[in-house]
């Protein structure tokens, strides 16, 4: 009896391990259908032209060849490093000018106190229900009386004027879990409003700015809607413009060259989730806690 009452928790346990090892399975299954088009992506960059809509259309192509990666690269009239470059430099900016200005006024909303706080904290917040496509044409019409039409300005200036409701949302929800007797110890040393932003919430805010980097760059990364509208010459192209190039209307697309560069558009979003998960993440959990 007493053999027998010591062997019934080794056969229990055996039950957990069995349902964990079912529950990774599916995961794992449900993981790769999910990437499945990247990799069949991947998959039709490395596979000759004539094999990438025949019948054997499958993840592992029959030969291996790297020859749309140089002809996507040099194929169209600029190169496609010029395409990289524009997509660098207007996520970087309008990267800079997001963070700083959604902080800003995220620190007025959880720190200061001033008249209509309630009221302007929730038209903001109202203003996250706006689909981007209300605001396009008045937009637009102010741009163009500006003559700004065909530069990048009308995709980085807006970033410096905190448009981005979801960020200042996201860190007034962190800087309200920053204990306020900072703030307070800091004003008896003499520290103005500006000074406890810059060396008091700032430095002990970089989860949640780095989060709102690594969105706001992402995200002005893959913006393909943005700059069809405003950008009209190849010399200033995104990479999703410049991908948009190799579809002809005439009907002769170059797909190889399509997917080889697309596979190179997602390498540097897949170094920065690789590099700052554990920033990513930890903001992301942080926001809204009570410290």
């Amino acid at each position: 009896m007493t053999d027998a009452v010591q062997q019934m928790p080794g056969r229990g346990s055996a039950h957990p391990r069995l349902s964990g090892t079912v529950r990774h399975v599916i995961l794992i299954a449900i993981c790769f259908v999910m990437i499945y088009p990247i990799l069949w992506m991947l998959s039709g960059s490395l596979r000759p032209a004539s094999e990438l809509f025949g019948g054997d259309a499958g993840l592992i192509p029959s030969q291996v060849t790297v020859e749309a990666y140089p002809k996507g690269w040099f194929g169209l009239q600029i190169n496609f490093g010029q395409f990289f470059l524009n997509s660098l430099v207007i996520a970087v900016l309008a990267t800079i000018g997001n963070v700083l200005a959604a902080s800003l006024v995220a620190y007025a909303f959880a720190r200061l106190q001033f008249w209509g706080r309630s009221f302007w904290f929730a038209l903001m917040l109202g203003t996250l229900m706006l689909p981007y496509h209300v605001t396009l044409i008045p937009q637009y019409v102010l741009f163009r009386s500006l003559d700004w039409v065909n530069t990048w300005w009308p995709l980085i200036l807006p970033k410096y004027f905190a448009v981005d409701a979801f960020f200042i949302f996201l860190m007034v929800q962190f800087f309200r879990g920053i204990p306020k007797e900072l703030d307070e110890a800091a004003r008896m040393d003499g520290c103005s409003a500006w000074r406890i932003y810059w060396k008091i919430i700032l430095p002990l805010s970089m989860p949640v700015l780095a989060t709102a980097a690594i969105f706001s760059f992402i995200w002005t990364w893959e913006d393909f809607f943005g700059p069809l509208i405003y950008i009209s010459e190849m010399r200033n192209y995104t990479v999703q413009l410049g991908l948009r190039s190799f579809i002809d209307s005439s009907g002769t697309s170059s797909w190889n060259e399509l997917f080889a560069m697309s596979v190179l558009s997602l390498v540097p979003i897949f170094l920065i989730f690789l590099f700052f998960q554990r920033l990513l993440i930890e903001g992301i959990a942080t926001t809204g806690m009570k410290r």
